[in-house]
């Protein structure tokens, strides 16, 4: 995990990391969040839907934009304070993904980094977009 300080942090610092959804963090999320649509569990109903396979939860791949900041950037001390998501085009199970984000400015008067990110595909395509605003607290 990082732990960027404040006066470590500047324009143009970027992190990332890749990640594949298994079925398991589908069925997991699927628990939490209550959402039972078909199009995130039955194959046969994906693909009547035009779909190769089963679709990834929207939210859930919200939620490595949390990791992103949590973890790499800035890391430790982050806050998340908004996130602004595009989902450009559906994921699937077992589809590997590429996590990254740029400091694209940094608000001194409230320690406020914003963050540009996105989540390719396995063959390089945006298939989700973000601007993450997040605070520093440094403790």
């Amino acid at each position: 995990m990082k732990a960027y300080r404040w006066s470590e942090l500047r324009v143009g610092m970027t992190g990332g990391f890749t990640v594949t959804v298994t079925p398991d963090m589908m069925e997991f999320f699927r628990v939490l969040s209550g959402d039972c649509n078909p199009l995130h569990r039955d194959p046969a109903f994906a693909l009547a839907a035009g779909h190769p396979g089963i679709v990834v939860f929207g939210l859930l791949m919200s939620a490595f934009y949390s990791r992103l900041v949590g973890v790499h950037l800035p890391g430790r001390f982050a806050l998340l304070h908004g996130l602004d998501v595009d989902f450009i085009k559906p994921v699937y199970v077992g589809e590997p993904l590429d996590v990254s984000g740029e400091i694209v400015q940094l608000a001194e008067a409230y320690r406020q980094i914003q963050v540009r990110a996105r989540i390719l595909d396995g063959s390089g395509q945006i298939v989700s977009r973000a601007k993450i605003r997040v605070g520093l607290h440094e403790h």
